[in-house]
């Protein structure tokens, strides 16, 4: 072998080398504030599931619900993110799999935000006919057609989907990575997906916009509980920002495969990894952080069972009377 095939032999295997070190060390990144904040999520919710309290509540089984599609969400991201990062590309069934599981959570955060805004509402401007309105029985019932909104939507895409020529392909392995993106295979699926998102988007901010409205105007009353008053105004603006933070989640996956095609691969982990600490792990872990630290409730038990306690023991700490949001 000549000097100059084996210096490039050399330069080749350094430029690999770095390669893998940048994605070893990039995924390092990423992986460990997922991981940081599946452990708070995954103890918020043992948490929620801890105490009779939260068991009977209207808010907090609302909040439950909330948690748990944000935590799947966060753990199904997280797969994209490594099955991108490592270039690792699957078939269209499994993708079609994942990304419809991605699909039914997704729907699921925007939904349970409109309800609990409405509780809210009811909670503030109803104070007498909120015990009433607001029961264990019409909670669950709303649940239930939450997860069946979502599930109808998640229906309609596989039917979607369904309508594209598979037995035309060649192989059913996927030339690109994994995302939701990638199986708009049809020509009405991106048409539905846009639509139905700005339905669902326009909503869910006009429900929690009326219900922040709403809260304010009650608040001019002489007779209203003015701290009660102020926390639930601030929840429904936290609200608004969980809400935005969703929708913004919806540009990520685009944006992403736009900068996969103009960019190299070490300067597009580095995009990559920013773009989905910031769009993507953050707004997840929001909910767990907003009621985790305000909630005068929760936040005991929940400071409690982070520090790693057992569970049998639960039972001794002193919890303070409950407290409005």
């Amino acid at each position: 072998m000549s000097y100059a095939n084996q210096s490039q032999t050399n330069s080749t295997v350094g430029m690999q080398y770095q390669g893998l070190l940048a994605l070893v060390l990039f995924s390092i990144v990423a992986t460990v504030p997922c991981c940081v904040f599946l452990f708070i999520n995954g103890t918020m919710l043992f948490t929620l599931r801890s105490k009779t309290m939260f068991l009977e509540t209207s808010r907090y089984i609302l909040l439950f619900n909330l948690l748990f599609a944000d935590t799947v969400q966060m753990a199904l991201s997280q797969l994209f993110y490594m099955l991108s990062a490592c270039r690792i590309w699957l078939t269209y069934p499994v993708c079609g799999v994942l990304t419809m599981l991605a699909y039914l959570t997704n729907v699921i955060s925007p939904l349970t935000l409109v309800v609990m805004s409405m509780e809210r509402f009811v909670a503030v401007c109803y104070p007498l006919r909120h015990s009433t309105i607001i029961t264990i029985r019409n909670t669950e019932l709303a649940i239930f057609a939450v997860w069946t909104i979502s599930s109808l939507n998640v229906l309609t895409r596989v039917i979607l989907l369904l309508d594209f020529p598979f037995e035309d392909l060649k192989s059913l392995q996927m030339k690109d990575f994994c995302a939701t993106e990638t199986m708009l295979l049809g020509p009405m699926s991106g048409v539905y997906v846009a639509a139905f998102t700005y339905f669902l988007f326009v909503l869910a901010g006009v429900v929690v916009t009326c219900s922040y409205i709403g809260v304010i105007i009650t608040a001019r009353s002489a007779s209203t509980n003015k701290g009660s008053t102020q926390k639930a105004r601030n929840t429904l603006l936290l609200h608004l920002v969980q809400l935005g933070l969703s929708l913004s989640s919806t540009i990520y996956n685009p944006l992403v495969m736009a900068i996969y095609k103009v960019l190299d691969r070490i300067t597009f982990l580095q995009i990559q990894i920013f773009l989905y600490l910031c769009i993507i792990i953050f707004p997840k872990c929001l909910s767990s952080l907003i009621y985790g630290i305000r909630d005068q409730t929760i936040r005991p038990i929940l400071v409690y069972n982070l520090c790693c306690q057992w569970r049998g023991s639960l039972s001794h700490p002193v919890v303070p009377a409950k407290a409005k949001i």
